[in-house]
């Protein structure tokens, strides 16, 4: 058994929850968006393709052995609660340490996990990319490993689009009703300047860029992340550049998040780093580097 977890039905294989027609009534996810049934695009005729999963969240890992294993037990536990199919992508980004072992210990006991393994590291954009293009699921999200964002979090995520007004949620730590990030001061200051510098300059609006709490039907995810092309911390703001270039409906949600103190974000040096690929998604939204329209320069 997984530290703090009791898991409902662990043996099931993920396309064993309750039957499609049922979820709507049980308020999940991935039947119903907006007055459309909604599948996955992707068949290969396995039985367990996209068309079978509701849902998928991915989780990208780089050296998380230690905090890794109570995030998938308790996302585990609140989703076979919640019923419904699902499957937990846990892409590992080139990790040192027992992230990829330990994965693969929790998906001999719970099937609708599976780990990603990929090499060498190349950063948190590039393993959610990967997730996002092997995801099955009708609708797609993606969560931290720290599980900053606790995964009852998930239906007020999802809601927006289920109700048809977006395509796109994000988590937001800094709307009203979200709870107030225990965060120290400097993390504070670190997030509100980045944000500050971004709505200048790609998604004026948008409160939260940064918060790893996202969701997205699978054929935007799929649109999106075949376009994409940043490796690092900058990934959230190319997507959500891509997204608005596009026209897709974006939502900010008010979420709980909690700190953790572990956290690998250097200020100073992430913040240049943050500052220059987002120059960098700028040019290639002006050049037309995406496949889409030359953006006017204003």
């Amino acid at each position: 058994m997984w530290p703090g977890a009791r898991l409902a039905s662990v043996g099931a294989a993920p396309g064993r929850g309750a039957p499609l027609s049922d979820m709507s009534a049980r308020g999940w996810n991935g039947v119903c968006v907006g007055g459309r049934t909604m599948t996955n695009a992707k068949s290969n005729g396995d039985p367990m393709t996209a068309t079978a999963i509701d849902l998928t969240v991915v989780i990208p890992a780089y050296n998380e052995e230690h905090r890794l294993g109570s995030t998938v037990a308790e996302l585990i536990t609140f989703l076979e609660a919640r019923g419904g199919r699902f499957e937990i992508l846990v892409v590992d980004d080139g990790s040192t340490d027992g992230t990829v072992a330990l994965c693969r210990a929790l998906a001999a006991r719970c099937p609708a996990l599976q780990v990603i393994p990929t090499a060498p590291n190349r950063g948190k954009g590039h393993a959610v990319r990967i997730g996002m293009m092997a995801a099955r699921g009708a609708l797609v999200m993606m969560c931290d490993a720290d599980g900053s964002t606790p995964a009852t979090e998930i239906p007020r995520l999802l809601q927006p689009i289920l109700d048809g007004r977006a395509v796109v949620a994000i988590g937001s730590r800094y709307l009203p009703g979200a709870a107030p990030p225990d965060q120290p001061l400097w993390r504070r200051l670190w997030s509100r300047l980045v944000n500050l510098f971004i709505q200048s300059t790609l998604v004026p609006g948008v409160r939260d860029t940064q918060c790893g709490f996202k969701a997205f039907t699978a054929a935007v995810a799929k649109d999106l992340f075949s376009r994409a092309t940043i490796d690092g911390w900058a990934f959230d703001l190319e997507v959500l550049a891509l997204a608005r270039r596009l026209g897709h409906g974006v939502v900010e949600v008010g979420v709980a998040w909690k700190d953790d103190r572990r956290s690998r974000v250097r200020p100073w040096h992430d913040l240049w780093r943050v500052i220059g690929e987002a120059a960098a998604i700028k040019r290639n939204l002006e050049c037309g580097a995406y496949g889409l329209a030359v953006a006017s320069r204003t």
